[in-house]
């Protein structure tokens, strides 16, 4: 599963803002730990891109189903390829069937993720926080978490107008209160 540290301290999901209504309830109770890209052979394998920090955890948290909650899928890991899981899905016996669920989102319960440690966070946790300045000034709200490998980076879509991308350090984003619903982001004025 994605999660984020803020640096300087001593990883889902392509992630999109939360939606109003029934699809926002549901996305806030699950997280995506992976997307089903692609057929891989003739025998009914998928290829499974994997939002968790070990690739082999996408099965560790229980039983996966898709964004709705009205598909439970079975998956058994069986190896990997170009950084991306194989996969076996119960039911799934041949490439049309493994082709038919290529796109399919791969969910699992919030509760069933381990607590997070520290300054540790979901991707999912962040979406939908308002963003604010040190004197309270509305930004806007995270609207999505990439990191493409030298660290977490924070989206934030005002408004209107085009999105900003904050590091997602302690020095930039001084202070998160996720029950609160709100993440402090130190302005450029103030040196960082």
């Amino acid at each position: 599963m994605a999660r984020a540290k803020r640096r300087p301290r001593a990883e889902a999901a392509p992630a999109a803002a939360a939606a109003p209504g029934e699809a926002a309830a549901r996305r806030a109770e699950t997280v995506c730990l992976g997307r089903i890209v692609g057929a891989h052979g003739v025998r009914g394998v998928v290829r499974i891109k994997s939002h968790t920090a070990n690739p082999d955890d996408l099965t560790a948290y229980g039983a996966l189903s898709d964004e709705a909650g009205t598909r439970r899928l079975t998956v058994t890991v069986t190896g990997h390829v170009k950084g991306l899981v194989l996969a076996r899905v119960e039911g799934v016996d041949d490439r049309d069937a493994a082709e038919a669920l290529r796109g399919t989102d791969l969910f699992v319960p919030r509760a069933a993720l381990p607590p997070t440690e520290g300054e540790e966070y979901y991707h999912v946790d962040l979406l939908g926080l308002r963003a604010e300045s040190e004197d309270g000034t509305a930004l806007g709200r995270v609207s999505a978490v990439h990191d493409h490998g030298a660290g977490p980076i924070v989206e934030i879509q005002p408004p209107d107008g085009p999105s900003t991308l904050v590091p997602f350090t302690r020095e930039h984003v001084p202070a998160i209160d996720i029950e609160a619903g709100r993440m402090v982001v130190a302005s450029p004025e103030d040196g960082t």
